[in-house]
């Protein structure tokens, strides 16, 4: 299996990013489970906001959003880091959800939404309140485009409010805090189990749920018997 992190630090490669550091924890259970994982800084990326598949077509020299989703496309868990700024997601990762909902258009092999059958779940870190508040629009925007959210898919470190030491500096005591490290580790294994059941399984059948066949092809399944009885 394949695991995506993207880091949505607001900093450029190679500052340091205190979110990095606690997706390195979940990371490292992954590898040690045998589950190969990619990150990706997508401040780094030169991507437009927008919401169409490719938005050089919209006017724009550049966008690498087409090999990041290539990527996503390969991978079975897929996990969004971000830090928290004014109790909000970064914007980073608001750009990154829109240009996941720019492909809610187009459907898998099944005719169901193209990320069906794929896992999601979020990471966050930050010296104020939101962590829960973050993780929900980033979970909600990850079902809604068709991901599977296992229980527990979100992890998260805040330090002290205000001008605290951020997670990675040596007395935030961040990395030995127990009950984050056990909310990273059940938010990993419960990323893979979710992902091993759904491959071991084909993803989703398609009764009822592909999108394409309701829209092409006017299928309604029990729909149609009850509005026709």
């Amino acid at each position: 299996m394949k695991a995506l992190y993207i880091n949505c630090t607001l900093k450029k490669s190679p500052r340091k990013s205190h979110t990095q550091g606690l997706m390195d924890i979940s990371q490292n259970i992954m590898k040690q489970e045998g589950v190969t994982y990619n990150t990706i800084r997508f401040v780094d990326r030169e991507i437009p906001v927008g919401v169409q598949p490719d938005m050089t077509k919209e006017g724009y020299t550049k966008d690498e959003w087409p090999s990041i989703h290539r990527e996503i496309m390969e991978s079975d868990i897929f996990i969004i880091g971000t830090p928290l700024w004014l109790g909000e997601k970064s914007s980073i990762a608001q750009k990154l959800i829109e240009r996941l909902y720019s492909m809610s258009g187009k459907y898998n092999e099944k005719g169901q939404y193209i990320y069906y059958g794929k896992v999601g779940g979020c990471i966050i870190t930050g010296n104020e309140d939101g962590a829960k508040h973050g993780a929900m629009g980033i979970l909600y925007s990850l079902q809604h485009v068709g991901f599977t959210i296992p229980p527990q898919a979100d992890s998260a470190w805040l330090g002290e409010v205000g001008p605290g030491a951020s997670y990675l500096d040596k007395t935030s005591g961040g990395p030995e805090n127990d009950f984050t490290n056990r909310n990273t580790t059940i938010l990993t294994y419960n990323m893979i189990h979710m992902a091993r059941m759904l491959n071991e399984n084909n993803g989703y059948p398609a009764k009822g749920n592909a999108a394409k066949a309701w829209k092409e092809e006017g299928k309604r399944w029990a729909f149609q018997k009850m509005h026709n009885s």
